[in-house]
């Protein structure tokens, strides 16, 4: 018989802004409990006032801070779904010219601070999967752990990892009923991803987008991580890679209107 999992608990990091906020207000809307987590308490707060969901401040590069979180979850019931937000870029340097710490900090961020999530939370989705049926790790990656281009070299390899451990832990989880679901955006355009990596410049922020027509919004992530979560419980949507129809391949953009070619 097809089943259609029903709504659950959620655990969202990155949730102060951009896609991870997007999906705190999915899966809010969606009728999910959602336990929203970030550095940043006021964004925080107000998110909270917004659609009603529980929030804990937390670096998930800090092992204490996810300990805390992971014993205050635990406390409260569990999760029935992880989906890890958290990420970044950090600076558009050659791989020669780079600055090491910034390669070492996309790995925290992107890579480590991932595992170090699963880790601490699966015993949690084991234990909710028992009768439920099934539990979700959802982690946003990116096209750029496929194809590499200029400039991304740091970011191409963490996501790259990132991509590779997932894959692993697939193969590791097999006969259990928790999915391991990846979603690898695109050109997504959201109010800090391209600031942060470009140190502020909002000139070059802008740039990156101009002319494009209609690049993806972090609404349009959440909606499928959204779909993941609520697909009948025998169905594992392993890799979903989405792109705005301008891009064609990171190295492949239209600028201007789409248009048929007649």
């Amino acid at each position: 018989m097809i089943t259609n999992p029903p709504p659950g608990r959620a655990l969202v990091t990155g949730a102060s802004s951009g896609i991870g906020a997007a999906t705190v207000r999915a899966l809010r809307a969606a009728s999910w409990d959602v336990m929203a987590v970030a550095r940043r308490l006021d964004r925080l707060e107000a998110l909270a006032a917004e659609t009603g969901c529980d929030i804990f401040v937390a670096d998930v590069t800090s092992s204490d801070d996810v300990a805390a979180l992971a014993k205050t979850v635990t406390e409260t019931g569990g999760i029935d779904a992880l989906v890890n937000v958290a990420g970044g870029a950090v600076g558009a340097d050659w791989v020669a010219e780079a600055d090491p710490d910034d390669w070492a900090m996309m790995m925290e961020l992107n890579l480590v601070s991932v595992q170090r999530m699963i880790r601490a939370f699966l015993p949690a989705l084991r234990e909710n999967s028992v009768g439920r049926g099934v539990a979700d790790i959802v982690t946003i990656s990116s096209t750029a752990a496929f194809i590499s281009y200029e400039g991304g070299g740091g970011y191409n390899a963490a996501k790259a990892g990132l991509h590779a451990a997932l894959m692993a832990l697939r193969l590791e989880l097999v006969g259990e009923p928790i999915r391991v679901v990846e979603v690898a955006p695109g050109m997504v355009k959201t109010e800090e991803f391209a600031l942060n990596r470009f140190g502020g410049d909002e000139a070059k922020t802008q740039a990156l987008y101009e002319g494009v027509e209609s690049p993806l919004l972090a609404e349009d992530v959440a909606d499928v991580v959204r779909y993941a979560l609520e697909s009948p419980a025998h169905v594992n949507l392993d890799l979903i890679q989405m792109k705005p129809v301008a891009q064609a391949m990171q190295y492949k953009l239209h600028r201007g209107p789409l248009h048929p070619k007649i």
